[in-house]
């Protein structure tokens, strides 16, 4: 037995038919991708939120929970005690315009300046209001790469020291792509906290080599499974056709993205529903098709040969919750390099309860 199971069974944070090693919530739970990962090394999830009703039924369609799904997380971080004490915090917060006309002398000083000032009215603020009353070991934080760009830096300047600064926490961030592990180029911004001083460091982790990584064909299902419906419509097709030449003509790259077998796609975007531009699927002979729902869930991770992903809802909505997600195998290494960390980060909580009774 290891010792992060053997803590798991002195604190009873779970079902006694089911222990698990650590307690986590899920704000901006979107599908559950980021649960994924972390419930794939013994965690055991105590809060859910998520406001759209359509990723709501496909998230409770995927999990058996022992706690009603949450809503608009506004109503939890304005009274966080309704929600449980966890270790771990994990949460996909929406990336709003920040309200700051720019940084501060005291953010350029690296010293504490305020987040009630300067990031209220965000999404990242009540996340950070739920870390400042809640006090998890660890956070994950999950976001588009163009964060660290925004407002010129602005932004993840003034979030990064309201987590390292005021929230006190040993905080690290890396851009890291998807096509290591899916045939995807998905880059996203992943921000790891501990509360307790630790050695992690995302940026020194070892990825995999991007160019072993898989292609279009191992996702796609066989043409004869595959709906005539997903095949562009000769008005549609023409549309996208003169709307890259006209494009092109300009000198620019806007327009349709054709691809083969053989490639990598582009980013899935949550706009796939509307004409699926972004990643069409060539057949040799017949105009172009979209992916299908199925091919979107092996292409974000959530349908793998060992694990099914049940889609609830229309096309446009599965479309929409996959655009919107993050790719599983990706969170699923973050927490793989993170478990032996969280595992000393719950020990060590488990003795200082010991010692404070």
């Amino acid at each position: 037995m290891d010792t992060i199971t053997q803590a798991a069974q002195k604190r009873a944070i779970a079902d006694p038919f089911s222990p698990r090693a650590f307690t986590f919530i899920d704000l901006f739970a979107g599908i559950g991708g980021l649960r994924l990962g972390f419930q794939g090394i013994g965690g055991h999830c105590v809060f859910t939120s998520e406001w759209d009703r359509f990723a709501q039924q496909t998230y409770q369609l995927n999990f058996r929970d022992n706690h009603e799904l949450a809503g608009d997380i506004r109503e939890y971080s304005a009274d966080p005690t309704l929600i449980p004490d966890h270790d771990v915090l994990l949460a996909g917060f929406p990336c709003q315009p920040f309200s700051i006309a720019g940084v501060s002398k005291k953010n350029a000083l690296g010293r504490p300046h305020g987040f009630l000032c300067d990031t209220q009215g965000t999404l990242f603020y009540d996340t950070a209001e739920i870390i400042r009353a809640k006090r998890p070991a660890a956070f994950v934080l999950e976001n588009v790469k163009n964060l660290e760009r925004h407002d010129g830096g602005n932004t993840f300047r003034t979030i990064m020291n309201v987590l390292e600064n005021e929230l006190n926490y040993q905080v690290t961030a890396r851009v890291i792509s998807s096509e290591a592990w899916v045939p995807q180029k998905r880059e996203r911004i992943f921000i790891v906290g501990f509360r307790e001083p630790t050695d992690f460091d995302i940026r020194k982790l070892k990825l995999p080599d991007p160019a072993a990584g898989p292609k279009l064909g191992s996702i796609l299902q066989p043409h004869e499974e595959v709906d005539a419906k997903y095949t562009l419509t000769p008005r549609l097709w023409e549309y996208l056709q003169a709307y890259k030449a006209k494009h092109a003509g300009k000198g620019n790259g806007f327009g349709y993205s054709l691809f083969g077998p053989d490639q990598v796609a582009r980013t899935l975007s949550a706009r796939y529903y509307k004409d699926g531009s972004e990643i069409l699927i060539d057949q040799p002979g017949k105009r172009p098709r979209r992916l299908t729902p199925l091919e979107c869930a092996r292409l974000m991770g959530f349908e793998t040969e060992s694990r099914s992903f049940r889609l609830h809802g229309s096309d446009t909505q599965a479309y929409r919750q996959f655009g919107n997600s993050v790719v599983v195998p990706v969170v699923e290494f973050i927490a793989d390099a993170m478990k032996p960390y969280i595992e000393a980060a719950v020990v060590g909580d488990d003795a200082r309860g010991r010692a404070a009774a």
